[in-house]
């Protein structure tokens, strides 16, 4: 039985378990199918991305105190993150990705990285 590259419909030669004729074809296809498919999941994979970058860049020993007009000077968003975690204590931490902040008093910002 002969197998069909699902990219281009090329002839795949080689192991049973091999799926695309070539090394394009397996990256074509899994551009393919891994790109944002609107502009708007775009936009936002790029503001978390960005956010991601300022808070590992502001964050380098894993746990820092910052103001918030430092990190909107950067181009911090406030309004795009990964995810909210309440503690026991009472405090909610924002997180995009491994990158979380928790707003303290008089407009400053402790910078947290979670262990993964």
């Amino acid at each position: 039985m002969t197998k069909v590259c699902p990219e281009c419909g090329g002839k795949v030669i080689g192991r049973e378990d091999k799926k695309f004729c070539s090394d394009s074809c397996r990256n074509a296809y899994n551009n393919k199918i891994n790109k944002d498919s609107t502009n708007y999941m775009r936009n936002i994979n790029n503001k978390l991305r960005k956010n991601y970058r300022i808070l590992c860049e502001l964050n380098v020993g894993g746990k820092s105190k910052i103001t918030k007009s430092k990190m909107r000077n950067k181009g911090f968003d406030f309004d795009h993150f990964t995810t909210i975690l309440h503690t026991k204590s009472g405090n909610t931490y924002y997180f995009v990705y491994d990158q979380g902040y928790m707003v303290l008093d008089n407009e400053f910002y402790m910078l947290v990285k979670k262990d993964t």
